[in-house]
C-alpha cells in the first residue's frame, strides 16, 4: 500500500467519523468532508434524533478501534419496553431471559463528537466542514465542494472515495447520474415523526409530596426501559437521555399531524390517547408547535460502488426506518466490514468495495424489511395479552433450547449474526414453533373431548 493513497470521505456524522478511525489505523491519508460546521464547536446541528440505541452491532465496531468502554460510560442500559396502556397500566416486557442483554441509551451528539475527536487524534486525518459536495468527476477523480455560505467552489483531488453523507446522499446522487444502469428505489411511509420532551422531575411541576420526585433518581419514569405508547395507528417512544429528561417521538400519520394547529386541540389530543404522559409534559405545546415533522424513508440501491473509485455505505446506500433501533449499529457494521476488505484486498480497490457490497446488501435489505415489520409489532402488538404471552414463551425456549431456539430481537440486537442469516433463522424456528403448537392444542382438543365423551 502507498502512503500516498488518499481516501476522501463526504460525510462527518456516525459512519463517516467511525470509517476514518478505521482507515487512519490502516495507515491511509483521510480527508473527511462535512456540509454542516463542526460540532464540537458550533453546536451539534445533524441527525435524525437526539439519541439512539446502541446494541451488539455497534458496539462489536467501536471495539475494534478501542472506543466501546468509553462509549458505554456514558449509556443509559435498556434491558426491557414498558407499555403504556390508554388508561395508564404499565406493562414491562425484558428484551431477552439473559438479564445481561440490554439496548443502550446515547445522545446521538455526544457520539459523534467522541468519534469525531477520536479520529482527529490521528495525524493523517484531516476534517474540512462547511463543504458541501456538489459534483464528482469519477474518472479523475475529484470532487467540487461549495464552501461555507458564499458561492466560491473548489476542487480537491483524492484517490479513492467514500460516501456516509445520509439518506439524501450527494455521493449517490453523482453515482445515478454518472453511471449507467443504477437502480435506485425509495419509499415512504404515510407515518411522520415528531420529537417531543419529559423533563428531568424538577421541571414536571409536581408537587414537593409527590412520591414520584425521588422514585427514578430525578427521572419523571423509569429510565432503565424503553417507553412504548402503542395506539394502533398511532404510537409514541421515550428514551432517557443523561440530564434526566426523555426523547419523546411520535409517530403518527401525516394528516394527524396536520390537524392539530391550536393549544387545545394538541392538549386535548394527547388527553385522549397518551392521557398520563401529558402531566409529565410540561412545554407540550410549544415543542409541538415548533418541532418540525420528519419523513421516514426506506432507500434501496445498487451497486454500491463505481468502479474501484467510490463507494457508498450507510444510510446513502440503504436508509432504513427506526423502528428496530438498527440504523446507527447498520452503519457501523457496514464501516467494520468494509474495512476487513479493504485491509484483506486492497490495493485491488474493485474487489474490496464489490465484496463488501457483497457481503452488507443482502443483510441490509434484510434489517430494511425487518424494521417494517417491527413498526407494526410496536405499534399494534405490544400491548395485546398474546403478544406478550408469545414473548414469554420465546424466552422460555430460549431459556431451555438455547442452541435451537433464539428470539429475532436477541439475534438482531444482542448478536452479530448476519442480519439476513437471522431473519431465515426466525422464520424456520416461527414454522416449527407453530408446527408445535398446532400439535399441542390438537392434543389438548383430543383429550377434551375424550373426557367429555
Amino acid at each position: 500500500m502507498s502512503d500516498r493513497e488518499r481516501i476522501a470521505i463526504i460525510g462527518a456524522g456516525l459512519g463517516g467519523s467511525l470509517l476514518a478511525c478505521y482507515l487512519a489505523r490502516l495507515g491511509y491519508e483521510v480527508s473527511v468532508f462535512e456540509r454542516r460546521g463542526d460540532p464540537r464547536t458550533h453546536g451539534f446541528l445533524g441527525g435524525r434524533s437526539i439519541n439512539l440505541a446502541l446494541s451488539a452491532r455497534g458496539i462489536a465496531a467501536l471495539e475494534e478501534i478501542g472506543l466501546a468502554q468509553t462509549v458505554l460510560r456514558s449509556v443509559i442500559p435498556m434491558p426491557g419496553r414498558i407499555i403504556h396502556d390508554p388508561d395508564g397500566d404499565l406493562h414491562y416486557q425484558a428484551y431477552s431471559k439473559n438479564p445481561g442483554d440490554r439496548i443502550n441509551s446515547v445522545s446521538r451528539a455526544d457520539l459523534n463528537i467522541t468519534l469525531l475527536n477520536a479520529a482527529a487524534e490521528h495525524p493523517n486525518v484531516t476534517f474540512f466542514f462547511d463543504h458541501r459536495c456538489v459534483a464528482i468527476d469519477f474518472e479523475r477523480p475529484c470532487m467540487t465542494f461549495e464552501v461555507g455560505s458564499s458561492p466560491e467552489r473548489i476542487v480537491c483531488d483524492t484517490d479513492r472515495i467514500i460516501g456516509t453523507d445520509g439518506a439524501y446522499s450527494a455521493v449517490r446522487l453523482q453515482m445515478m447520474l454518472g453511471m449507467d444502469r443504477f437502480e435506485y428505489h425509495q419509499s415512504f411511509l404515510e407515518h411522520g415523526y415528531k420529537e417531543l420532551t419529559i423533563p428531568a422531575v424538577v421541571a414536571c411541576g409536581f408537587a414537593s409530596d409527590d412520591p414520584r420526585r425521588d422514585k427514578f433518581d430525578g427521572f419523571a419514569m423509569n429510565p432503565n426501559a424503553l417507553h412504548i405508547w402503542p395506539r394502533g395507528e398511532l404510537m409514541m417512544i421515550a428514551l432517557p437521555n443523561q440530564d434526566r429528561s426523555f426523547t419523546c417521538t411520535c409517530f403518527w400519520p401525516n394528516a394527524v399531524f396536520a390537524q392539530l394547529k391550536e393549544p387545545t386541540e394538541i392538549e386535548g389530543y394527547f388527553k385522549r390517547h397518551f392521557r398520563d404522559a401529558l402531566p409529565l409534559m410540561p412545554k407540550l405545546v410549544e415543542d409541538f408547535r415548533r418541532n418540525p415533522v420528519g419523513s421516514l424513508v426506506t432507500i434501496h440501491c445498487s451497486p454500491w460502488h463505481h468502479q474501484d473509485r467510490a463507494m457508498i455505505i450507510g444510510d446513502a446506500a440503504h436508509a432504513i426506518v427506526p423502528f428496530y433501533g438498527q440504523g446507527a449499529n447498520c452503519a457501523f457494521e457496514d464501516c467494520r466490514v468494509l474495512a476487513a476488505c479493504i485491509k484483506q484486498h486492497a490495493p485491488d480497490w474493485g474487489r474490496a468495495f464489490a465484496e463488501c457490497a457483497r457481503l452488507r446488501k443482502p443483510n441490509a435489505d434484510a434489517i430494511a424489511e425487518m424494521a417494517l415489520h417491527n413498526f407494526v409489532e410496536m405499534r399494534d402488538k405490544t400491548a395485546s395479552p398474546l403478544f406478550r404471552a408469545r414473548k414469554k414463551l420465546e424466552h422460555a425456549l430460549h431459556a431451555i433450547m438455547p442452541g435451537w431456539f433464539t428470539p429475532l430481537y436477541n439475534m438482531i440486537s444482542f448478536s452479530t449474526i448476519p442480519y439476513a442469516e437471522a431473519q431465515a433463522r426466525a422464520r424456520r424456528q416461527s414454522a416449527v414453533m407453530a408446527t408445535v403448537l398446532g400439535i399441542l392444542a390438537f392434543i389438548f382438543l383430543a383429550m377434551l373431548i375424550a373426557i367429555m365423551v
